[in-house]
C-alpha cells in the first residue's frame, strides 16, 4: 500500500477506498486513545461544581436580640453538608457547645436542634441571661474548617409608665395611664393593667376602657369620671416584659398648694434666720455703689430685697 501526497496541500491521497477507511479507522482510534489518557489524568475533583462542598445559606439572621427569660435562637443553615458535622462553639471562651445534636457543656441551656433532612441547625438557648450575650459560631468540620458567626444581644425588657410616679387627680376627671414595653425584641402578646391585684382587662366598673396597640408595644388605661375609691395602685405587666407600677391620688376639691404648685424654692433664696433691720441699714449706708431694691414685708415685718418677694417663708 503505498500513498501520494500532493505537495500543495499536504493531504493524503488513496488509490484504493479500503485503504482510505483503514486510515480513517487508525486515526478515529488515536483519537479515542488520546481522550483516554487525558481523562485518566484529569483528578476527581475537576469535574466537581464549586456547590459540591459544604457552603452557608446567608439568608439566616446574623445577629438576634432576645429578651432575658424567653428562649434565644440562632439558625445556622448549611447546604450541601454532606457526612461532616455541624458545631456550635461559643466565641469568648472557644467553648464547644454542642456537635450535630450533641450537647458538649454542662449547662444543659444549650441545645441542638435538627430535623432529619433539613439543612438547618438551630441553637437553642432557654432563659437565656445578659451575661450570655456574644459572639457564637456555627462550623463545619470540613478541611480547612469553615464558620459563621451570629451575634446574641440579651436584653432586659422592662415596662414603663409614662408620667410621674405618683399622680393626684381631681375627683370626677378621667385617670389616664400609658404603659410602653421598653426593649422588647417582639411585640407582648399580652399587656395587663391591676390595681392592686385585681385585673383592670376585664373589670366591671363602668367607665373602663383599656386600648392595647402590640405593633408599638403600648397599652392605655381610661377610667372616666375619676372617683376617691378609684384611688391606689395600678400596675403594668407585659406578657415578656417586668412590670411597672404608679400610685394614683383622686382627691376632692382642688389640689394641695405644695403638690399642684411643686417646690419652689429653686425660684428663691431661702434664708437661715431674719436679718435685722439695723443690719440692712448698715449695709446699705456702707456699700452705696451696691444698687438694691427693698419692699417692706408687713407678714414678717423686715425690711426686704425685691428678689425676695416672692419666698415669703422662712425656715
Amino acid at each position: 500500500m503505498s500513498t501520494e501526497y500532493n505537495s500543495s496541500s499536504l493531504r493524503p491521497s488513496f488509490r484504493h477506498p479500503l485503504i482510505k477507511v483503514l486510515w480513517l479507522t487508525q486515526l478515529w482510534l488515536l483519537l479515542l486513545f488520546e481522550c483516554g489518557v487525558v481523562i485518566s489524568e484529569v483528578p476527581p475533583h475537576y469535574w466537581e461544581t464549586p456547590y459540591s462542598q459544604p457552603y452557608f445559606d446567608n439568608s439566616s439572621r446574623r445577629e438576634v436580640t432576645a429578651t432575658v427569660g424567653q428562649a434565644a435562637l440562632l439558625h445556622c443553615r448549611v447546604r450541601n453538608l454532606g457526612d461532616r458535622a455541624v458545631s456550635w462553639i461559643r466565641k469568648r471562651d472557644l467553648h464547644i457547645l454542642t456537635v450535630g445534636i450533641l450537647t458538649y457543656t454542662n449547662d444543659q441551656r444549650f441545645q441542638s436542634l435538627h430535623s432529619e433532612g433539613s439543612d438547618e441547625w438551630t441553637l437553642r438557648i432557654s432563659s437565656p441571661q445578659p451575661r450570655d450575650s456574644g459572639t457564637y459560631e456555627c462550623q463545619v468540620s470540613t478541611e480547612p474548617k469553615i464558620s459563621q458567626g451570629f451575634r446574641l444581644n440579651v436584653v432586659v425588657s422592662r415596662a414603663k409608665i409614662l408620667g410621674n410616679a405618683e399622680l393626684f387627680i381631681k375627683s370626677g376627671s378621667d385617670i389616664n395611664l400609658t404603659c410602653l414595653a421598653m426593649q422588647s425584641p417582639v411585640p407582648p402578646s399580652f399587656i395587663y393593667w391591676y390595681k392592686g391585684k385585681r385585673v383592670m382587662n376585664y373589670s366591671q366598673r363602668g367607665g373602663i376602657n383599656v386600648i392595647t396597640e402590640r405593633s408599638t408595644r403600648t397599652s392605655k388605661l381610661l377610667i372616666a369620671k375619676a372617683t376617691p375609691a378609684d384611688s391606689g395602685n395600678y400596675t403594668c405587666s407585659p406578657s415578656s416584659s417586668d412590670s411597672a407600677s404608679v400610685v394614683v391620688h383622686v382627691i376632692n376639691g382642688e389640689h394641695p398648694a405644695a403638690m399642684q404648685h411643686g417646690n419652689s424654692s429653686a425660684n428663691c433664696l431661702r434664708c437661715s434666720s431674719p436679718v435685722p433691720l439695723l443690719a440692712i441699714t448698715t449695709t446699705l449706708t456702707t456699700t452705696a455703689a451696691v444698687a438694691v431694691t427693698w419692699n417692706w414685708n408687713w407678714s414678717s415685718g423686715w425690711l426686704l430685697p425685691a428678689a425676695f418677694a416672692n419666698c415669703l417663708s422662712w425656715s
